[in-house]
């Protein structure tokens, strides 16, 4: 018995020194929790549900073909105008010459009208002529017959002449206006015929222009799925061009990450392709304005009895800064860490004007239309010249 009294007060200061070390940890690890998210921790979110996304440029026909050549494969650098597939063009350069050889016979065809207008001009100008003669002819013989130097009946065949001249003057002028209706206010350029033929040209030439498609922008091949010798429609996709230097990342953040959270806000990035030696700096560049269930081909429905509440998330798209990109290639659907800085909260939550130009853009298909222009012309100014130097021969 008093073994044990004496055991209890040598054993009571160790047990007490181990309790007080192991409150000072939890203070001291309160007090650091509290310092790292006054600090830290309130001014920055992160998430690491977020991935790469970019434009992925669908390479499709216009027109039906089949294929003969493919110029590119899945992983090679393309350039904006660079030719990626052909089809036979042997349909698409017979309607082509069929329209040049339809808008020629067009143009020597209202060509002929505005001769017509001309020449029934004339006939009018010499029935006005015999009009006139067959009046001046009508009252001599009519002051004859009055003097009884003539019979009536010479003066009746005056006056038949005179109303035959006028009935020619009258349907003269008829065909007149019936002509010149059909090239009033127009050029032989602007004429509705040439015009109309015009267009059938233009849609050959684009056709058979499409025969051959073109890269529509600079990037890299994937997903090509098309082959030689296959016949293939309008809207078929045959491959994908990634233009890799305009990438941006889609993150994932919870509902309650994005209280401060503004356009702008600088950010920083880490991809799991590169680890931690390797970081990305960018910019809030929007924050999505639905959750991704909103969106989703089968939206959830809460309105049942067994609901439970499930924290969303928002996707916030986030700029790369392009000069860390290009040393630092990124793919499309790579996993990314972000770490949204907080402290300016001056911007704000969504885009408060319209973008003033469009935002993704190509012109080659552009060039297309202009060369078919320049060969419509062309082939007008060209038939026009043999009737210039029809003219200068006479």
């Amino acid at each position: 018995m008093s073994t044990a009294t004496q055991e209890t007060p040598t054993s009571n200061p160790k047990r007490k020194r181990w309790l007080l070390i192991l409150l000072a940890v939890v203070i001291l690890a309160g007090i650091a929790s509290l310092a790292w998210e006054i600090l830290y921790g309130r001014w920055h979110e992160d998430t690491d549900d977020a991935y790469v996304n970019g434009n992925v440029v669908q390479i499709t026909p216009q027109i039906t073909g089949t294929v003969v050549s493919i110029g590119a494969d899945d992983g090679d650098l393309v350039q904006k105008g660079q030719v990626l597939v052909k089809f036979d063009p042997s349909d698409a350069d017979i309607a082509l010459q069929q329209a040049e050889a339809n808008l020629a016979r067009t143009v020597r065809q209202v060509r002929g009208l505005f001769s017509n207008v001309d020449g029934y001009k004339a006939d009018v100008a010499a029935k006005k002529v015999a009009l006139t003669k067959a009046e001046a002819d009508f009252k001599r013989r009519q002051n004859l017959a009055n003097d009884g130097a003539i019979s009536q009946e010479e003066l009746a065949h005056a006056r038949d002449a005179l109303d035959t001249a006028r009935s020619s003057l009258t349907s003269s002028e008829q065909q007149l206006d019936t002509n010149r209706a059909l090239v009033d206010d127009t050029v032989i350029a602007s004429h509705p015929d040439v015009k109309a033929a015009a267009a059938k040209l233009r849609q050959a030439y684009l056709d058979d222009a499409r025969a051959v498609i073109i890269a529509p922008v600079t990037g890299y091949v994937a997903k090509r799925t098309v082959q030689v010798g296959q016949r293939v429609q309008p809207g078929a996709a045959l491959m994908a061009v990634i233009p890799l230097d305009q990438v941006w990342i889609d993150a994932n953040f919870k509902e309650t990450q994005l209280k401060h959270m503004r356009i702008g806000q600088p950010v920083e990035i880490r991809s799991d392709l590169y680890g931690g030696e390797v970081k990305y700096s960018g910019t809030v560049d929007s924050l999505g304005v639905g959750t991704g269930s909103a969106f989703s081909l089968l939206p959830a429905q809460n309105a049942t009895g067994n609901w439970i509440k499930i924290v969303q998330r928002v996707p916030v798209r986030i700029r790369i800064n392009s000069e860390e990109l290009a040393k630092n290639p990124l793919r499309i659907g790579l996993s990314m860490d972000v770490n949204v800085s907080l402290h300016d909260q001056s911007g704000p939550a969504l885009a408060q004007q319209s973008p003033h130009e469009a935002v993704f853009s190509t012109d080659v298909y552009q060039e297309q239309l202009a060369s078919a222009d320049h060969l419509i012309e062309k082939l007008i100014q060209a038939n026009l010249a043999d009737a210039n130097h029809s003219t200068a021969q006479r």
